[in-house]
């Protein structure tokens, strides 16, 4: 078998809210989601929800490969984007391209990732995640009621720019869960997304203890600033959370030596590789692993085959507008289910047609010769050109 092309799309995820965190706001609540999907000789497409910033660049590390060398392959993406270096958006394509060829290798083995990467329980624990920022105390009240229905019993806030409206906010939760959970004590997080110093840290994470039982901080200051990291880890009660926008292993290493983190984060758009080698140096150090992502499907099959993974993030409980997810919500957990590959299904009818939009940004790529294109999973892309080209790129917020 052998990497012969790639296409890439970009689909919507809708909210129907807004949606957004301390450092700005979705007014719409509608969320651009990047798709790359990478083809082979044999038919078979993998798929990879994430960007594809300069992919152009980083696509002849693989082609021609056999994507079920996809460990060798993630280290060849790396050193092909050495000079110039991976951090950035770029190990966000890096990550989509590699979630892809994990998607090939378990779909060629007839298995799903989770079963093909030695996971025995397909139920992966979930914490709530609304991105809620925006929303009034009533409207909060009500999505955490939704979230609380499906059986979930820890959620995690955005605050961090008003710190008594925070208090007020993680109390509603609170009761909310409480009450859902027939008085059972529920988990409770904030996520403050680098907003503070590292004195606004203590202080107010201090303030909020004083009538809250917080189990993490998170992202309470700039993701870099180990030794500030440490000072919270030791002036506050709760775990300190963070590394979801480290971009490579190298830049966990001072984080781990400083013992400035206690809940060791990735995110799902720097892929499944990533997740994996890192879950292994915070499981060295004895620490837990958690998730992070609107759509976590590729973290969550990978995270069934760790022993430290804690709980994955619950974002939005309904998939990007045209892809069909082989996985559903049940008692507080997401459970995946026994399609080969990921089981991402995409829609290329419901894609192109939100592509084609006068407000929205045109599909990307390709690059594939058109005689080995896959069966499967082919998203409308405009401008079709039959020779290979790097795909127009962009920054991608995700």
């Amino acid at each position: 078998m052998r990497i012969t092309g790639y296409r890439t799309a970009t689909t919507v995820q809708r909210w129907g809210r807004p949606v957004g965190d301390a450092n700005g706001v979705f007014a719409d609540g509608a969320v651009p989601v990047p798709i790359v999907m990478v083809h082979t000789d044999e038919g078979i497409t993998g798929v990879g929800l994430g960007p594809h910033v300069q992919i152009g660049a980083v696509f002849p590390a693989i082609e021609g490969e056999d994507p079920r060398g996809v460990t060798a392959l993630y280290d060849r993406m790396l050193r092909h984007t050495f000079k110039a270096g991976h951090a950035g958006a770029v190990f966000g394509t890096i990550g989509a391209l590699d979630t892809a060829l994990w998607d090939i290798k378990a779909q060629a083995a007839g298995e799903p990732l989770w079963r093909l990467l030695g996971g025995r329980d397909r139920t992966v624990p979930a914490y709530a995640s609304g991105l809620d920022i925006a929303l009034t105390d009533d409207e909060l009240v009500s999505v955490y009621r939704t979230y609380a229905e499906r059986g979930l019993r820890a959620a995690k806030i955005k605050g961090g720019l008003d710190i008594e409206r925070d208090r007020r906010r993680l109390t509603l939760v609170r009761d909310v869960l409480t009450e859902a959970a027939n008085g059972a004590r529920p988990g409770l997080m904030l996520d403050v997304n680098e907003a503070w110093t590292r004195k606004q840290a203590v202080r107010h994470v201090c303030e909020l203890e004083r009538t809250l039982d917080l189990t993490w901080i998170e992202e309470p200051v700039r993701r870099w600033d180990a030794e500030g990291l440490a000072a919270v880890g030791r002036g506050v009660r709760a775990s300190v959370a963070t590394g979801e926008n480290l971009t490579g292993l190298e830049q966990f290493r001072p984080l781990l030596a400083a013992g400035a983190v206690d809940i060791v984060q990735t995110a799902v758009v720097w892929g499944v590789s990533h997740f994996l080698r890192v879950s292994a140096v915070a499981q060295a150090h004895d620490l837990p692993v958690s998730p992070i992502g609107t759509t976590p499907l590729a973290l969550l099959h990978a995270a069934t085959s760790v022993p430290n993974h804690l709980a994955s993030e619950l974002q939005d409980l309904h998939p990007p507008l045209g892809v069909s997810l082989d996985l559903h919500v049940e008692d507080g957990a997401f459970v995946l289910g026994d399609t080969p590959g990921l089981g991402v299904t995409l829609d290329e009818q419901v894609i192109g047609a939100y592509t084609r939009r006068p407000d929205a940004g045109a599909a990307e790529g390709p690059h594939i010769r058109p005689e080995h294109a896959g069966r499967r999973l082919l998203a409308v892309a405009d401008g079709f050109r039959p020779e290979p080209s790097p795909g127009r790129d962009g920054a991608v917020r995700d």
